[in-house]
């Protein structure tokens, strides 16, 4: 995809920066405030509020009248207000940041250096710290296991020094950068997850169709993280994690893979819910794995339309996940080196 095209207007920025708020309270300032204060200056921001009680978004757009405010009235979730924000946005790329993020000051700055230097690459992730414990990681990029299962990489390990940049499955939605005429042509995120995997489900089509995902470590961002949802661990997250976990698994996985994997996936399954169970929370998980299963003509639909858009084969896309299983009981990193873009034969 040549990223020269003259898609963009010469007084447009270079970047949107996309803000989806719901319910945010006080850190949608703060969150603000650390926009505001990068050293790339060269960038937009549009908030999408879904109908938060809280007003915050609007009380943000009053103070500073450069912010452009989508206003929902229901929650149409963070899928569907990401891709609202992708359609209005004037900048080449989207800056997506979570209203409990707090961007380092040159947190755009790494992402555009990453993206000038790296000209065939069109999605970067960045490195995410505990807001309450900045030297713990919140995630350096999305990890997903042989079993089919995603999770945020090295989430609560130390966060490590000398990282270089490397190739991860896909990126958070919570701190990333992808090219905007990109990723409406994806469709962007999937509206019908709603909330939660539809960040890991963008970066496997992309991996479809040969697109890999750059980790910029020092790209940095500190993430409270669920702040909107109630916790990681609440019924909300669990529900829709479940669900769309199996959706996901089921919609982008390729044919081959597919069947040598299931009895893996079957496996993460069974030892995850045991895992909840000894916390007393299997009701929820169970809720939304029936869910999906009874749904499942939503994810085969899904699955048709992604599987149709593949460029590259099974064994391409099983390189770029990790087969080490402690890599997933641990949560742990999984990064490849950064040498040329990973081959997409088949």
């Amino acid at each position: 995809m040549a990223r020269d095209a003259a898609k963009d207007n010469p007084s447009s920025p270079r970047i949107s920066v996309v803000v989806v708020v719901y319910e945010s309270g006080a850190m949608l300032a703060q969150c603000l405030a650390t926009v505001r204060a990068q050293s790339f200056a060269d960038y937009e921001i549009i908030l999408v509020d879904n109908a938060s009680s809280d007003r915050t978004a609007q009380a943000a757009a009053r103070a500073d009248p450069a912010i452009r405010l989508i206003e929902n009235g229901d929650n149409l979730g963070f899928a569907a207000a990401v891709n609202q924000a992708a359609r209005a946005a004037r900048g080449r790329w989207l800056a997506l940041l979570n209203p409990d993020a707090f961007a380092e000051p040159d947190w755009l700055a790494q992402l555009m250096a990453a993206a000038d230097a790296n000209p065939s690459v069109h999605a970067f992730a960045s490195r995410q710290l505990m807001a309450a414990d900045p030297t713990t990681l919140d995630g350096l990029g999305d990890v997903m296991a042989l079993a089919g299962f995603p999770f945020r990489g090295g989430y609560t390990h130390p966060s490590p020094s000398g990282l270089e940049p490397g190739w991860v499955f896909s990126a958070c939605g919570g701190a990333m950068l992808v090219d905007s005429e990109l990723f409406l042509r994806l469709g962007g995120f999937d509206e019908r997850l709603f909330c939660y995997c539809e960040d890991v489900d963008f970066g496997y089509r992309l991996r479809l169709i040969g697109e890999p995902t750059l980790l910029v470590p020092d790209a940095v961002v500190r993430h409270v993280g669920s702040a909107s949802s109630g916790g990681r661990r609440s019924d909300f997250a669990v529900f829709h994690g479940s669900r769309n976990r199996f959706w996901v698994f089921v919609k982008d996985t390729p044919p081959v893979l597919f069947w040598l994997t299931l009895p893996l996936h079957i496996l993460a399954t069974v030892v995850l819910f045991t895992r909840h169970a000894t916390r007393g929370e299997v009701v929820t998980p169970i809720r939304g794995l029936f869910s999906a299963i009874r749904h499942v003509d939503v994810a085969l639909e899904a699955r048709r339309e992604a599987q149709a858009d593949r460029k590259v084969g099974s064994w391409a896309i099983a390189r770029a996940m990790t087969w080490n299983p402690l890599d997933l009981l641990l949560r742990r990193a999984f990064i490849q080196p950064k040498k040329p873009i990973p081959p997409t034969g088949a």
